[in-house]
């Protein structure tokens, strides 16, 4: 049943009292069936004025009007309406046949608050709806309910309002064999044509401005858009460094596969002289790589060794011949000095790009030096 399920909001009152914990130990305490009346001893009770209809119908709200004179400083309900639903106080209005509507669903009770100098009054209307047990009249009473009021001093005061008596009669009392009436006949609905006339031009005139919106937006993305310059090429010294570090992991010494290290230390030695002295390392054999360096200025100081690192890498190539652990790692290592030797100074100039010499000649992976 609805109605015991929402009973009051007031009935949480006293527990907000309770529970705010502002009542002294000297306190006046008067308890009732439904409210326990609280105040401070010496104090004189605050004033309450309250009005509640002698007649009512039952299923429907009637109002019970409560007004309160209090200080300036002083607040009633100060934190608001809560439901209690299994409170003693909420068994006992529904007891006596009186359930509260939901404060969501328009009805709640409401305070209104007039102020005059150092005194306030606090109008408190609280709709209650008589649901006697038994058809026809029915004289029932309106239990006490607490009203909270929180004082200057952070003090709770609880007062109970006083018992109502009220006669409920039946919404269909003055009806004699009184029946169920039908439902009314169903009324054709009739359409508002100056809301429609304006909704239409507002969706036309929304219709226009997105047309205009999404060609404008066409436009915008269909503009030429500058192409970024390509990033810089990275420095050959950092690409070489990069790939013999990449060739030491790899640790193709320690599973003995000697002759394809060094052939990768040749393959980076040769790009890496080629990129940074401006020709095709790759394509060029190791006379016309050696004839090129050679004419490099200012000249090269690890040209011998650049040389001699060409020269047995083409014998291990071409001759066959198998190289061992020991020169497979000092070929890597003389690779990596003369990467590190031959990196540019701030100050140097860009080398030329090189011509390699004209004449019947292979590249390094197609034909010997």
């Amino acid at each position: 049943m609805r109605s015991a399920r929402l009973v009051a909001l007031i009935v949480g009152w006293s527990a907000v009292a309770l529970a705010d914990g502002g009542v002294d130990a000297g306190s006046i305490e008067r308890v009732t069936g439904t409210c326990t009346e609280r105040w401070p001893e010496g104090k004189p009770r605050p004033k309450l004025e309250e009005r509640f209809p002698e007649k009512g119908t039952s299923g429907w709200a009637s109002t019970l009007e409560v007004v309160v004179e209090h200080g300036k400083g002083e607040t009633v309900l100060p934190s608001g309406f809560r439901i209690e639903l299994e409170s003693d106080a909420a068994r006992a209005l529904e007891r006596a046949g009186f359930a509260l509507p939901d404060p969501e669903g328009g009805a709640g009770p409401s305070i209104d608050v007039v102020r005059s100098g150092e005194t306030a009054k606090s109008t408190v209307k609280v709709p209650v709806v008589a649901l006697p047990p038994k058809p026809g009249r029915t004289e029932m009473e309106l239990p006490p309910l607490p009203i909270a009021i929180a004082r200057a001093s952070g003090e709770i005061v609880t007062l109970c309002t006083a018992p109502h008596r009220i006669v409920v009669e039946d919404p269909i009392a003055s009806t004699p064999d009184a029946k169920p009436k039908e439902n009314p006949p169903p009324r054709p609905q009739r359409e508002v044509w100056t809301a429609a006339q304006q909704v239409a031009m507002v969706a036309a005139i929304a219709l226009v401005v997105g047309a205009l919106m999404a060609w404008l937006i066409g436009r915008w993305r269909a503009r030429p858009k500058p192409v970024p310059p390509p990033p810089p090429p990275r420095p050959p010294w950092e690409v070489a460094m990069e790939e013999l570090g990449d060739l030491r992991a790899r640790e193709l010494i320690r599973g003995e596969r000697f002759s394809e290290h060094y052939d990768l230390v040749s393959h980076i030695l040769r790009k890496y002289c080629g990129d940074r002295y401006g020709f095709d390392g790759l394509e060029s054999t190791t006379r016309e790589m050696m004839s090129v360096l050679k004419r490099v200025v200012p000249p090269i100081s690890v040209l011998g060794e650049i040389e001699e690192s060409l020269r047995h890498a083409d014998l291990v190539k071409f001759a066959r011949l198998t190289p061992n652990a020991d020169e497979c790692k000092e070929a890597l290592e003389r690779a990596e000095a003369i990467v590190r030797r031959t990196v540019p100074l701030l100050t140097e100039p860009p080398p030329l790009p090189a011509v390699l010499p004209a004449g019947p000649g292979a590249g390094d992976g197609a034909r010997a030096p």
